[in-house]
């Protein structure tokens, strides 16, 4: 599930978050004897890391009081390094929005994309990783490019920014469905040519589902000419995800970029791109636009954004 959505929607769960936050989210089983570091990084509680969060496997799953996918491994890993322990909070994708901006939590992860909107209201990480244009297709089948999709039939869920992409392709059909199955039982039963769905979702299908008879690909990213004339194009391109933070808590975001920064250059992301099925070649490395988006808004104009090595 690709998680850029519109903002108006975090206002629709400020109640779900609010139940959320009253039920067993207490203070009494705060640790004890936090060092000063880990104090001064400001979280609600110290020495505690509140989670917003939303069941998506294989990016996020609460299993007791552990997250685990690759986002939830990410987290675990740098609140380790950190000396955080993590409390997860399930909402779903605008609780998750909306707990950060209000502050009720310390961090939401999963996907989220940056973008110039979301980071006016909150802080973004560096990158954990970069979320690739990736199709579901059958198998025997190939398809590289936006010209490629042209007259087919395109499936993805509704209210993802695929929508756009998919109604702006000439000739082609959008199938929008409520969730992932039914991109892909539409797929498996030759209704749809295409489905537009996060690569790990898709890569999971796979293995779950052998029966659909499908394969993961990644779509050559339309040029900048093909975006100027087609604004919507944007959305197959590469998206730049982030761990979303408060605006207040800077000094948390800065450590956590710092741990996620050395991750790709110890190989821990690599090892756990892999672990879900992932290409690091294709996660691990950012696109042209990655820095220009960032550069003088939340980032110095010098920043690089961070990459595996070549």
């Amino acid at each position: 599930m690709t998680r850029i959505r519109p903002l108006a929607a975090a206002l629709s769960a400020a109640l779900l978050m609010l139940t959320a936050t009253a039920c067993g989210s207490g203070d009494d089983d705060a640790p004890t004897n936090v060092s000063a570091k880990t104090a001064a990084l400001g979280t609600l509680t110290p020495g505690v890391i509140k989670v917003a969060v939303q069941p998506y496997a294989p990016y996020t799953t609460v299993q007791g009081d552990r997250i685990v996918g690759l986002d939830g491994d990410i987290l675990t890993y740098v609140a380790e390094k950190l000396g955080l322990e993590i409390k997860p909070q399930v909402t779903d994708f605008a609780g998750m929005l909306a707990g950060v901006q209000s502050r009720r939590v310390d961090i939401t992860i999963g996907g989220v994309a940056w973008s110039a909107e979301r980071q006016k209201q909150g802080l973004f990480t560096d990158p954990p990783y970069y979320s690739p244009p990736a199709m579901a297709v059958r198998n025997g089948k190939t398809y590289k490019t936006v010209d490629d999709l042209k007259g087919l039939q395109l499936g993805t869920v509704e209210g993802y920014v695929w929508v756009k992409s998919i109604q702006s392709v000439p000739d082609a059909k959008l199938h929008a469905y409520p969730d992932a199955n039914g991109v892909f039982d539409d797929l498996g039963a030759g209704r749809v040519d295409v489905g537009f769905l996060d690569p790990l979702i898709i890569i999971a299908a796979q293995k779950e589902r052998p029966e659909l008879k499908i394969s993961t690909q990644y779509l050559t990213p339309p040029t900048a000419a093909e975006v100027k004339a087609k604004p919507d194009y944007q959305y197959f391109q590469p998206y730049q995800t982030g761990f979303y933070l408060p605006k207040k808590a800077t000094k948390l975001e800065q450590a956590i970029s710092a741990q996620i920064d050395a991750m790709y250059t110890n190989g821990e992301l690599a090892k756990l791109v892999k672990k879900y099925g992932g290409d690091p070649e294709q996660f691990l490395r950012p696109a042209a636009d990655v820095a220009t988006a960032r550069r003088g808004v939340d980032r110095p104009q010098d920043w690089t954004p961070p990459s595996i090595a070549q």
